[in-house]
């Protein structure tokens, strides 16, 4: 299996906001957390398959093409060991708000081409992996219970550390 980028990025790139993640004084559980990695990793998937619908530049279609093939190889990864583990995925606040902010900025991004199009999506791919980063090492990993989740987690991380410094060095080129 490819990981060279991460499998949570593209064109839909949405903010998970701190107050989106933030859970009261509650921790996320097991199946919560699977449910929102998986549409994490699913809502990317749509915004690089946008971005291969609208770019024409070879370095933003290069990493949108990543984009697919590592966020699929994870969600892959993570689908099998729900089945496993006998867990069914929870739907829940975060996962309905990341839904809702995809739909937001694939909206923005849909109305942009060509330069603008590229910088607005790798812009939003940089901002998105630095908040997905942020809730998996902040929230997500210290919240899973099963180790066999929080070793795909961990794993999950250090793909999508690699899909944000993808990100940043492919903005740098379309400066």
């Amino acid at each position: 299996m490819k990981f060279s980028s991460l499998a949570m990025s593209v064109a839909t790139v949405f903010l998970l906001s701190s107050a989106t993640l933030s859970f009261a004084a509650d921790k996320p559980s097991d199946p919560q957390i699977a449910h929102i990695a998986y549409t994490a990793g699913v809502l990317d998937v749509k915004a690089a398959e946008q971005a291969l619908a609208i770019s024409k530049n070879d370095a933003v279609r290069e990493f949108a093409t990543n984009m697919v093939a590592d966020h699929n190889a994870v969600n892959d990864q993570a689908l099998a060991l729900v089945k496993k583990l006998g867990v069914t995925p929870e739907d829940n606040d975060i996962s309905k708000g990341l839904v809702s902010q995809a739909d937001t900025k694939s909206a923005e991004l849909a109305k942009l081409s060509g330069a603008a199009f590229d910088k607005a999506y790798v812009a939003n791919e940089i901002a998105y992996h630095k908040a997905v980063n942020g809730a998996l090492a902040d929230v997500l990993i210290p919240s899973a219970s099963n180790a066999e989740l929080k070793t795909l987690l961990e794993t999950g991380l250090k793909i999508f550390q690699g899909h944000e410094m993808h990100a940043e060095h492919v903005a740098e080129t379309l400066k």
